[in-house]
């Protein structure tokens, strides 16, 4: 469940805060908060539990992974499979007790994304393009739940996600990339080749042009600029990490991007506050 590993958990609910405020034009409902809240966590320990179980004859040949426990061995297939149910049930209720129907009815497509990516990559080079998808399905729940509808703004900022969940994945799978051509397994990492940094820049710059996009949109001002680029310059240390391509530093750009998701919250907060 990565329970002591809380950094996808926090890419996750940053997008999903962005998306509550705007929907609410300032401070959302407790209740949402608190729901979307523990939905976020409880989705992103389904997603990890199902990612090991697609991954269990994989996991052992990766440095990064090889201590796994389904592995291992430590947890068996039923176990997990039967956690990864559990997880998303607890989710499922809070949604069908606590929100409206359109926001039930989305659900069904997270639970659909979280089930199919970690399958991807022995299929397409674009693992990364479904992983965002599901990272990003929560704005227009969220959205839904606290709006009754979901906007256009709602999908601009779906975009502007699944297009920085893109890029921030890819400096996760750089991490692996070694293992991952010796085994066959694929990523955006492998298919950018030594075009990555050329290409996670693209995908950063688009990113934080749809977010400008988003706050022209919803009206937002200069605390929400300021936000957005904070971000950005997050983003050219995370380049400067990266230039070596080393395991290390590439992790380390992939967990600053909580940082630069951090920023684009408390700037669009306090836009909403102060405006």
């Amino acid at each position: 469940m990565r329970i002591n590993r809380p950094i996808g958990s926090l890419l996750l609910l940053w997008p999903t805060w962005w998306a509550l405020w705007l929907a609410a034009d300032g401070f959302p409902s407790l209740a949402n908060l608190v729901i979307f809240t523990l939905g976020v966590f409880f989705m992103r320990a389904a997603g990890c539990v199902i990612n090991d179980f697609a991954d269990r004859n994989l996991d052992g040949h990766v440095k990064r992974t090889r201590e796994r426990p389904l592995a291992t061995g430590r947890v068996r297939p039923g176990e997990a499979i039967a956690l990864f149910l559990g997880l998303c049930l607890v989710s499922f209720l809070m949604v069908v007790f606590f929100t409206n129907r359109l926001t039930l009815w989305l659900s069904f497509g997270g639970v659909s994304l979280a089930f199919i990516y970690p399958f991807m990559k022995r299929y397409t080079h674009l693992p990364q393009i479904v992983l965002g998808a599901a990272f990003s399905w929560a704005i227009p729940m969220a959205w839904a739940a606290e709006a009754g509808e979901v906007t256009r703004i709602a999908w601009l900022l779906y975009i502007a996600n699944l297009v920085w969940t893109v890029a921030y994945d890819t400096l996760y799978a750089m991490v692996d990339r070694d293992d991952d051509l010796r085994i066959g397994i694929k990523s955006t990492a492998v298919l950018f080749g030594d075009m990555d940094r050329a290409a996670v820049g693209v995908l950063q710059a688009t990113t934080l042009l749809t977010l400008l996009l988003v706050g022209f949109q919803a009206q937002l001002g200069a605390l929400f600029v300021l936000g957005v680029l904070t971000m950005g310059g997050l983003f050219g240390y995370q380049q400067w990490l990266i230039q070596s391509r080393d395991r290390d530093s590439c992790f380390r750009a992939f967990l600053n991007n909580n940082w630069a998701g951090f920023a684009m919250f408390l700037g669009l907060a306090l836009d909403l506050a102060l405006s």
